[in-house]
């Protein structure tokens, strides 16, 4: 039987853990809390909001579990610090996964994670502490995701690739097999990444090179590709 819930947070990201953790999940979430200096009403989507200073109290570790759900401001350092702070006090940090996503039994994944629906998660994925995988994307087969890293939608990311901590991933982008981003990477939206990039880039945009069919240098690169002979 999973332990009750508290979830950190009173804005939109924290209405939607609430809403899937109800709807998709043994847990039932009996409070929502944040720092004592931002508490500004009693309740949030029904349930009492509760002070950090008197949650630990109120909703013991022991007794309860406990899922940070924040957004990617501050590049993500924001949600690691309180995903640390939560550690810290001695709260497990259930992750999320959507049922309507696919995985394998394979998969290896740390804490405080949310992983919503129409997930392709193919074989032998890693994923570390408190990643978030928004809907629709496709992580390939022997990937590695570092803590604390965040994914918008439709994103796919090829075979073997090694993605840091802290990274955000815009909508749409696409990666490569086998690429290295470093930490604190920014990949913007729509961004096409085909070579490795180092901690703190940032990657933008997808400018196409388009080669005619008369084009000798792109009939080339066709038939080389293929193994054509036109």
């Amino acid at each position: 039987m999973a332990k009750p819930l508290v979830i950190f947070g009173s804005a939109e990201m924290a209405e939607l853990a609430h809403f899937y953790f109800r709807h998709d999940s043994d847990h039932d979430v009996v409070a929502f809390t944040v720092d004592d200096a931002y508490v500004e009403a009693d309740s949030f989507c029904g349930k009492p909001m509760v002070a950090w200073s008197e949650a630990v109290k109120r909703f013991p570790p022991a007794e309860y579990g406990l899922h940070v759900a924040l957004s990617y401001m501050k590049l993500n350092r924001l949600r690691q610090a309180k995903f640390e702070q939560a550690k810290a006090a001695g709260y497990h940090l259930p992750s999320y996964v959507c049922s309507k996503s696919v995985t394998w039994p394979d998969l290896e994944m740390g804490e405080n994670c949310f992983i919503l629906e129409n997930q392709t998660i193919q074989p032998t994925v890693k994923l570390g502490d408190n990643v978030m995988l928004w809907s629709g994307n496709h992580i390939g087969h022997g990937t590695h995701i570092g803590s604390h890293t965040y994914f918008a939608s439709h994103i796919v990311v090829s075979g073997h690739c090694r993605i840091g901590q802290r990274c955000f991933f815009g909508v749409n982008a696409t990666l490569r097999d086998f690429l290295k981003v470093g930490d604190e990477a920014f990949i913007a939206m729509d961004a096409s990444l085909t070579r490795d990039v180092e901690a703190g880039s940032v990657v933008l945009g997808a400018p196409a090179t388009v080669f005619g069919p008369d084009d000798p240098k792109g009939r080339k690169i066709r038939n080389n590709y293929f193994g054509l002979d036109d």
